[in-house]
């Protein structure tokens, strides 16, 4: 089953000619089967990349999913055109006012980490859809600093500086096979990684209710499962499209600002060279395992959700 997604919406064009099956709202509603409802909180300055990176994840799996786009009600982002956001985004005040809920939530990260969580300008709103989530979403997946925000909302786990930048892709080992979320993962995987702050394990493993699945002995956990509040937490980037890194580098050398090679990349660490993708398979799963959990646990009356 597709994706149901707006005809006019840049991620339309570029998941159908990847092969991706979307629909837009008039084909969807004439299909006789309850769509799983699946919401982008997006935080991320380049909206649109965002939009089609979580997309296409999303998209491939065997199930028609309705694709809400839901931005800060009190927060303007100066990196997209104001019409997109208009024709295409809610603010949460208004989604939180309608009373409507979801399947699944997926609240993305943002290029803030350098700053306290209370020092975000719109942490208080922020605080208020992590509450709210608890009434109105079945699962909720936290990205990035995304996923330390909801931490250390709900469990007080704090982020900490790294002395250097985790730049590049690293390898993490599967710490629970039996999880429904890794169901095909191999041992080990690489995973694309780009901040400036950890979550320490001890810290994540003091917490009752908190699981560590895939950690690393270079860059620490990474993805943690919440079963008290039905929530993921990954604080690393499996939707990262194949260039990402290399243009977060581009970006960083034409700034001047100091940046290393981000490891494991290039071929040979040679940025001249095409970076190689080695997360692909592994992200489609984890987002498929995800959204076919939803599928199998979330009430068929959405009413019934949160209760």
């Amino acid at each position: 089953m597709p994706i149901k997604i707006p005809a006019d919406l840049p991620a339309y064009d570029v998941l159908t000619r990847e092969g991706v099956m979307v629909v837009d709202p008039d084909q969807a509603a004439r299909q006789d089967i309850r769509p799983l409802r699946i919401g982008l909180l997006n935080l991320m300055p380049k909206k649109i990349q965002t939009e089609n990176q979580f997309a296409r994840l999303i998209g491939a799996t065997p199930l028609q999913i309705d694709f809400d786009l839901i931005r800060m009600s009190e927060h303007q982002t100066k990196n997209t055109a104001a019409e997109h956001m208009e024709s295409f985004y809610r603010p949460f005040d208004e989604v939180a006012a309608s009373g409507d809920k979801y399947d699944g939530l997926i609240i993305t990260g943002a290029p803030i980490e350098h700053l306290d969580f209370d020092a975000v300008t719109y942490w208080a709103e922020l605080e208020r859809v992590f509450a709210w989530t608890q009434s109105h979403v079945h699962s909720t997946f936290g990205v990035c600093w995304g996923g330390m925000a909801m931490i250390n909302h709900f469990h007080g786990v704090k982020k900490h500086m790294l002395p250097a930048k985790a730049f590049g892709c690293f390898r993490h080992r599967n710490m629970a096979p039996a999880s429904p979320y890794l169901r095909g993962f191999s041992d080990d995987c690489v995973i694309p990684v780009s901040r400036w702050t950890e979550m320490k394990r001890a810290e994540i493993d003091a917490v009752p209710g908190l699981r560590i699945l895939l950690d690393s002995d270079e860059v620490g956990p990474c993805l943690v499962e919440d079963t008290t509040r039905r929530a993921l937490y990954i604080f690393n980037h499996f939707e990262y499209d194949s260039d990402t890194l290399k243009q977060e580098y581009d970006r960083d050398v034409a700034n001047g600002t100091p940046i290393n090679v981000p490891c494991n990349y290039y071929p040979g660490d040679d940025p001249a060279r095409p970076p190689q993708n080695r997360w692909r398979s592994h992200a489609h799963l984890l987002y498929g395992n995800w959204v076919n959990q939803i599928y199998q646990t979330t009430p068929f009356d959405m009413n019934a959700i949160g209760g």
